[in-house]
């Protein structure tokens, strides 16, 4: 949407990206335009309502969106339904905007017009056909998405009005160039500091916690110590790879393979060749003529190798007279392959045109294709017909395992049984330390469904890996919750141990501190000069804490920061400028800044709307 505002905001650029926005627009349905309906609706904006259907359609193309976007990364993700539902709150609340700003623009008299709108469609380069309208195009592409033409053209009148405020609002936006420069300035500042890193690990060993203090902090953190929902499984696994391995093959049956599939089991032909190569150059024409010209030569007679040695512009075979290597059909240029392989034995070939150039192509030698000996691949026709009969078998039982625990869905012993196969257990486990053998979305997502978690039955047969499927079922269930205090007990005494360590060295760091801003001269710090902000052999508290302090004036400034184990004691010294600052960074930084000083505007109008508006969210009852 923001991409859509700044788009907006460049006036007759919006119109290359008209159909997309329409497109996102339209995922989100029209049913609010077309009629009512009795429906607890997902939200009410002024009493407008937006639909569970406008919702789930705008959800689903969302889900879509990040899918393409995020590849496998997504499965993972939406393997988690708490996750699903932040993205159609996130939906819903777009939609809530979108109905927001329609009714602005509506108290506003903000319209568009029928001319407008045609002009749009007849500008969108997605209708055109060489930079013109296409209306057999524009109608293909509506019956594609399943339009009619007044459906469509009713929702670009919606968007291009609400396009109308956004765009003022967001083309009010601008960037001195001032701002720009000043920002690229700071960020190319380095600063001359030293410091003193105060470690907390030699503090940690006097550190001691007492019961009373486990307890206190105990029941002041509770929500530190929320346990997650946790699942413990029984699953029956199938996998071809296992049956493979009980795959009984005989020397008879790998025989009779063999004599089956000879075929496969014949080495190619091979072909020695040699060639003269006229590069193309630049005159293609003079290159062909000097090609043409030795093959007449050859046909003459000549030797093939001396003209070779004396014409060729491929320099490395050349010196060979000409000689390539064995070639086997299909690795060569198809134009080369071709003559080659229509030559006899001492053979030339005319002038062939490959993309190197022009060649003359002589077949030196021939090696025929010869058929590989049964014991040489029988190890090979061993594992092929194991695993042949791996999959058959798998495939059998996966079809007995489906049927059977859709059958009997309240246990998997008779699954077990039917299939042949024991039935495994997992320990107890959250959405985020899945075991590894059924760490698949699928797998998860099935784990914490409402059937399978609430409902005891067998999930559907999901499948791990190609020809490797498991079936299961919930064992045991906990309830997210507080974790009980014998549970964490030495935990919170590591950390209050670690805590009062970081004390000690705070303190420590304090009194160092001291010392260096009165110039004591046994404090030994580490000197860095022209720290940047992205340093990274400075640990990025201490660099944080560089750029916060103000610039010195004759003494240097002082001060302590906290890191992950301890305190340092950080002096800085001088703040250097940036050594230069080029447009291009000067360009980009604008850029930067009006895309996020846009969508400040954006979303300022959106809390503005909504603060004056009455926005419903009705559940049903």
């Amino acid at each position: 949407m923001l991409e859509k505002i700044r788009d907006g905001s460049q006036g007759v650029i919006a119109k290359g990206i008209l159909v997309l926005v329409i497109l996102s627009f339209a995922f989100a349905g029209v049913s609010s335009y077309l009629g009512s309906t009795s429906e607890v609706p997902a939200a009410e904006v002024n009493g407008d309502k937006i639909t569970k259907a406008e919702l789930e359609q705008a959800y689903q193309s969302e889900r879509a969106r990040m899918e393409q976007q995020l590849g496998e990364m997504f499965a993972a993700l939406s393997a988690d339904e708490r996750y699903l539902e932040s993205i159609k709150q996130s939906v819903l609340e777009r939609l809530v905007a979108d109905k927001l700003i329609d009714q602005a623009a509506a108290a506003m008299g903000l319209r568009v017009s029928d001319e407008q709108i045609i002009e749009a469609i007849k500008s969108e380069p997605a209708f055109q056909t060489d930079g013109k309208f296409d209306n057999e195009r524009y109608q293909a592409i509506l019956r594609q998405l399943g339009y009619q033409p007044q459906t469509f053209r009713s929702m670009m009148r919606v968007d291009m009005t609400r396009r109308q405020l956004t765009a003022a609002l967001v083309g009010t936006e601008f960037v001195l160039p001032g701002e720009a420069k000043q920002l690229a300035e700071l960020q190319g500042q380095t600063r001359d500091i030293r410091y003193l890193v105060v470690d907390s690990a030699p503090f940690l060993a006097k550190a001691s916690v007492t019961d009373e203090q486990v307890k206190s902090y105990y029941d002041a953190n509770q929500g530190q110590f929320m346990s997650p929902e946790k699942v413990s499984l029984e699953y029956v696994e199938l996998n071809a790879a296992d049956f493979a391995k009980d795959s009984k093959v005989t020397d008879e049956e790998a025989q009779t393979y063999y004599d089956e599939h000879k075929a496969q089991y014949v080495s190619n032909e091979k072909r020695l060749a040699a060639h003269i190569l006229i590069a193309l150059g630049s005159d293609e024409a003079a290159a062909k003529a000097k090609a043409e010209d030795l093959a007449k030569q050859l046909d003459n007679g000549a030797d093939f190798a001396a003209l070779a040695k004396a014409n060729s512009e491929d320099t490395l075979s050349a010196e060979q007279g000409g000689k390539l290597d064995w070639f086997e059909p299909g690795v060569m240029d198809p134009t080369f392959d071709t003559a080659l392989f229509a030559l006899q034995k001492g053979q030339h070939s005319g002038v062939v045109k490959t993309d190197f150039g022009f060649h003359i192509i002589k077949l030196l030698d021939i090696q025929p294709g010869t058929t590989v000996p049964f014991a040489d691949v029988k190890t090979k026709i061993f594992a092929q017909l194991q695993e042949k009969k791996a999959v058959d078998q798998f495939y059998s039982l996966q079809s007995k395992l489906a049927d059977t625990s859709y059958e009997v869905p309240d246990t998997l012993a008779e699954t077990a049984k039917v299939v042949g196969v024991e039935i495994k257990t997992t320990p107890l486990f959250s959405r985020d330390d899945v075991p590894a053998a059924l760490n698949k979305p699928d797998v998860v997502k099935a784990a914490f469904s409402d059937p399978v978690m609430r409902q005891g039955l067998n999930s559907e047969v999901i499948e791990l890996e190609p020809n490797h499927v498991v079936v299961i079922r919930m064992k045991e269930h906990h309830d997210a919750g507080t974790m009980p205090l014998a549970e964490v007990k030495a935990d919170i005494a590591e950390r209050l141990k670690q805590e009062q360590a970081n004390e000690a060295a705070r303190a420590k760091a304090e009194e160092l501190m001291a010392q260096v801003k009165a110039g004591a001269a046994d404090v030994s710090l580490t000197a860095k000069t022209k720290l940047g902000r992205g340093a990274q052999d400075v640990d990025a508290a201490i660099v944080g804490k560089a750029f916060q302090m103000p610039t010195p004036s004759a003494a240097p400034v002082v001060g302590t920061v906290g890191l992950a184990n301890g305190y340092a004691v950080v002096a800085l010294d001088k703040v250097n400028a940036a050594d230069s600052v080029s447009d291009e960074l000067v360009n980009a930084l604008k850029q930067r800044l009006n895309a996020q000083y846009s969508e400040a505007d954006y979303r300022g109008l959106i809390e503005s709307l909504k603060a004056n508006a009455k926005v419903l969210y009705p559940v049903e009852g």
